[in-house]
């Protein structure tokens, strides 16, 4: 199967629908800290996961993951380690600034620098910048962090709108610009490096897809035993982040069922979230019970799972791109923003704003889809350039 940029488009957007989807379970978890709720969904996400998928799929899995250069494997583990770093803060981003403003300003930022960098590293920049559709493809990247400043301007005006009896019922009492901004810039930054990994662990892929053709199976899965290196990688960082809270908070009774402070809180007040905990109340300190303990395991699992869709459906888009795949990372970013911006809409996180607000929300939005469009049709004319170059080979 040859390269596919409309086919791809759509991988990634159903990629970035399941990004943007994967805090919406946490709403539902009760009474746990983050970091107990927080290292269950790593654990489904970046272990379970990927491991299970890509042993269905891909034929000798083990050895497709021994056969690969250890400096491959190596150099995809550290950046995926590096990367878990800007996991961990991405979680605080959404915490201070919502779901729409968090994911628009932090994958924003990381939309940029994981495009960029890894064509730069291996100077195929200088080729793309010479090229019709790598400058289309380069323009669509500076629209998308023009859409980034144009979120932020809206989050700034939106915290000097919005009351906090609005910002509860939005499940957003803890929302701070100049908090959130810092984190999600950080958070954007070392996000970045997931894109590193991925081409650090170029050479497994080739062995992946070697062995996928000689099995006579789709080489769309061959960037599956990629994912399992690189999240490890994460996970070990998410890991020993989510030790260190657990043991400082004392909070490893919550996996039993202790109760503890859940900041992603309900959309609603329910009685059940930190939204409504009142310590001189004594029901609040009850243990929960064994459906409610499941029922956060559940959640948590599930939003591990949704999680790691957005890659397993990025893998099989970028598998599509042709050789302009380096642009497979600005569509996957462009496309998690847009569809936040959506589930913010629909939690109704821009409650209580003012017009000038909403238009700028809406402006933000608007250039989103058009970076997006603009970098597929980048892509469209990439692969209509290289036709005629393979008809007389």
């Amino acid at each position: 199967m040859g390269p596919n940029p409309f086919i791809g488009v759509i991988y990634h957007w159903i990629g970035g629908f399941a990004s943007a989807t994967n805090f919406i379970p946490f709403r539902g978890i009760k009474r746990w800290s983050w970091e107990v709720y927080w290292l269950i969904q790593g654990f489904a996400a970046w272990i379970v996961a990927p491991v299970v998928l890509a042993g269905l799929l891909v034929p000798n899995l083990s050895m497709v993951l021994h056969s690969a250069p250890r400096s491959s494997i190596y150099y995809a583990l550290l950046w995926g380690a590096l990367w878990g770093m800007g996991g961990l803060t991405f979680g605080l981003a959404i915490r201070y600034l919502g779901i729409a403003l968090g994911y628009a300003i932090a994958l924003g930022l990381c939309t940029a620098f994981g495009t960029l960098i890894p064509p730069i590293y291996d100077g195929s920049i200088h080729t793309i910048v010479h090229e019709a559709s790598g400058q289309i493809i380069l323009a669509g990247v500076l629209l998308c962090l023009i859409a980034v400043a144009v979120n932020g301007l809206a989050g700034l005006s939106k915290e000097r709108e919005i009351t906090p009896e609005e910002k509860v019922e939005a499940g957003e009492l803890d929302f701070s610009f100049g908090k959130g901004i810092a984190v999600a810039i950080f958070a954007g930054i070392m996000s970045s490096f997931f894109a590193f990994g991925l081409k650090a662990g170029a050479p497994i892929g080739e062995i992946a897809k070697s062995t996928l053709l000689a099995h006579h199976d789709l080489d769309l899965w061959q960037n599956l035993p990629i994912l399992i290196v690189v999240l490890w990688g994460g996970f070990f960082t998410n890991f020993i982040w989510s030790v260190i809270l657990i043991l400082k908070n004392r909070s490893a009774g919550q996996f039993m069922g202790e109760t503890g402070i859940n900041p992603m809180r309900a959309g609603a007040p329910s009685g059940e979230t930190i939204a409504d905990f009142d310590p001189r109340d004594a029901t609040q300190h009850l243990r929960l019970t064994p459906s409610a303990l499941v029922s956060n395991y559940l959640f948590a699992a599930l939003a591990g799972v949704i999680w790691y869709f957005q890659f397993f459906f990025y893998s099989m888009g970028q598998t599509k791109m042709g050789k302009y795949d380096f642009s497979s990372w600005t569509l996957h970013m462009a496309s998690i923003i847009l569809f936040a911006t959506l589930w913010g809409l629909a939690l109704k996180e821009w409650r209580g704003t003012s017009r000038r607000t909403r238009l700028l929300v809406a402006a933000g939005l608007f250039l989103l889809v058009s970076s997006t469009v603009v970098v597929g049709y980048g892509n469209y004319l990439k692969a209509n350039e290289t036709a005629p170059i393979t008809a007389h080979m």
